[in-house]
């Protein structure tokens, strides 16, 4: 076999997981095989909304234009007593920290097919439908992977490497045969989706009804569709709660009928609060629902998938083109799990709160929320959870990175090259230096060339209201008074923004800078290609 016969990376699962990390690494000229078991695409959403961040993340992806058409911005997040009292109350902004809506309901079939028709147009990208993955075979340089198609016959992928995005039940985890922490919370619930027939308002978006005689969800899902989630209650049987009959029972005090709309799904499930404890095996690695699976409550399953694979994405990447030691992909999985299980416990303490059917209980909850949040109006939401390990600029000697290195860089409208638009499309995607000044004075020769090999953007930024930025020019406008503001807050000249908008690390002054490109090599363990001694 010759290098032309193996591919870059094989991809198992071709969810919104998958099918993200296909893009991502195709765009950076990564051959990529996508092996799908199912032979088409699943009609039915399953999840139905991602908040800013995520957003900013798949427009990386190219589809950013066309997210609009298959998303609504949610204008809040409520839960709400039986008798309708506020508990909880989130306002969602249209233009959020990062550059886009707060949070956003979608179709997700929608959804994948604009990241299907991405992949198609990528010339790096092939997805094999009804192949289903049976063996794995690690190699010290290259995995095989064995699947089986619909007619019986046996497909051999040869890759650098393997990643699982292949679901809860996934067949890369247990070919690892990882162990699972599983907090044991979880209950059945009764998802129904429908699209209703005429435009509704709804405001709040989002609504939990902690109501002990029935906790219920009402959540937006996309133009046109929204979905009401029931719990089953102690002692009711599974059997009549899934039935179409209960399900427009328990859709009409809404005023959800079949005269208003169209039940689309009803079906129960549960949910689960649960990671895996081991994320990386020598050439193979999991991401989204084959490494962790968390309660809905706050909204950020698939968004901790998104995260996932954007975070691996560009690690893989600069592994492969041998700019990173494969000893980097290590800090993938202590930076995302330590990220997923916080938003799992989480998921789990509000879940624990709202899955609530003893009335007594219920009614104590209610008087103690609602003491403490008297007289506060909306809250909004809190800002992006930063990275507290991993690939990180840490000062000598200091065990823990010091903020903002971790934190996810806002987004604001810049303007350059006689363009004027969010910094992602401006600029570009990839690892960014934005500079208070010239950074190419404080940096020699070699550093330079380490940040070029990098494909790094370096980025002198401009106050708000410069002339300058037009074709040609040097430097970027900063038009909404974001960075500058930002680096000023931080008492920084410069900052170091890694592919996936967390923060490596903030400098002030040159001899700053030029330690934080260091500490970057040397954690990339990139000594040998850039050229520094």
């Amino acid at each position: 076999m010759t290098d032309a016969d193996v591919v870059d990376v094989v991809i198992v699962g071709n969810g919104p997981i998958g099918a993200t990390l296909s893009v991502l690494l195709a765009q950076q000229g990564r051959r990529v095989t996508v092996l799908e078991r199912r032979p088409r695409p699943y009609r039915l959403p399953r999840a139905t909304s991602f908040d800013g961040e995520t957003a900013r993340l798949l427009a990386g992806t190219g589809i950013g234009p066309e997210l609009g058409r298959v998303t609504e911005p949610a204008n809040g997040y409520q839960w709400q007593t039986a008798s309708g009292q506020v508990l909880l109350d989130i306002a969602f902004s249209t233009a959020g920290p990062y550059g886009w809506p707060d949070a956003s309901t979608m179709h997700q079939p929608a959804l994948e097919e604009l990241l299907a028709a991405r992949a198609a147009a990528l010339p790096g990208v092939t997805v094999l439908r009804g192949h289903e993955v049976v063996r794995i075979a690690e190699g010290a340089e290259r995995v095989e992977v064995t699947a089986t198609d619909d007619d019986g016959a046996t497909h051999v992928v040869t890759a650098r490497w393997v990643v699982g995005c292949d679901g809860a039940n996934s067949f890369v985890r247990d070919h690892l045969d990882v162990p699972v922490t599983d907090l044991g919370f979880s209950y059945e619930w009764l998802l129904c989706d429908v699209e209703l027939h005429e435009p509704r308002a709804f405001v709040p978006t989002n609504v939990q009804l902690c109501d002990p005689a029935r906790p219920t969800t009402l959540v937006g899902s996309g133009p046109g569709r929204r979905r009401w989630e029931f719990m089953r209650l102690p002692g009711e049987s599974a059997a009549e709660l899934n039935r179409p009959e209960t399900a427009w029972k328990l859709l009409a005090p809404f005023g959800v009928t079949p005269a208003t709309a169209t039940l689309l799904r009803s079906t129960t499930y549960i949910f689960q609060a649960r990671w895996a404890d081991r994320w990386r095996s020598g050439r193979v690695l999991l991401a989204g629902d084959a490494a962790h699976l968390m309660p809905p409550f706050a909204g950020q399953g698939m968004c901790s998938g998104i995260r996932d694979v954007v975070n691996l994405a560009w690690k893989l990447d600069l592994t492969l083109r041998g700019l990173a030691d494969d000893s980097v992909l290590d800090s993938y999985e202590e930076e995302r799990r330590a990220h997923v299980r916080e938003s799992i416990l989480a998921s789990v303490q509000l879940g624990r709160v709202i899955c609530v059917t003893d009335p007594a209980a219920a009614a104590e909850r209610d008087a103690t929320v609602l003491a403490g949040r008297r007289g506060r109006g909306p809250a909004r939401p809190e800002p992006a959870k930063p990275l507290t390990g991993g690939l990180l600029h840490r000062r000598p000697g200091a065990a823990a990175p010091e903020p903002p290195a971790g934190a996810v860089v806002p987004q604001g409208r810049v303007r350059a090259g006689g363009r004027t638009g969010l910094f992602d499309e401006v600029v570009g995607r990839g690892l960014v230096l934005l500079c208070a000044g010239d950074a190419h004075t404080a940096l020699d020769e070699a550093r330079l060339a380490f940040l070029a090999g990098l494909r790094t953007h370096v980025v002198p930024l401009l106050p708000s209201g410069t002339e300058s930025g037009g074709p040609g020019e040097q430097g970027v406008v900063d038009v909404d008074d974001v960075y500058l503001p930002y680096l000023a807050r931080l008492s920084a000249t410069s900052l170091l923004v890694r592919p996936d908008c967390h923060v490596f690390g903030a400098a002030d002054g040159p001899a700053g800078l030029r330690e934080l490109v260091d500490a970057l090599r040397d954690q990339l363990g990139a000594t040998r290609t850039a050229g520094i001694r």
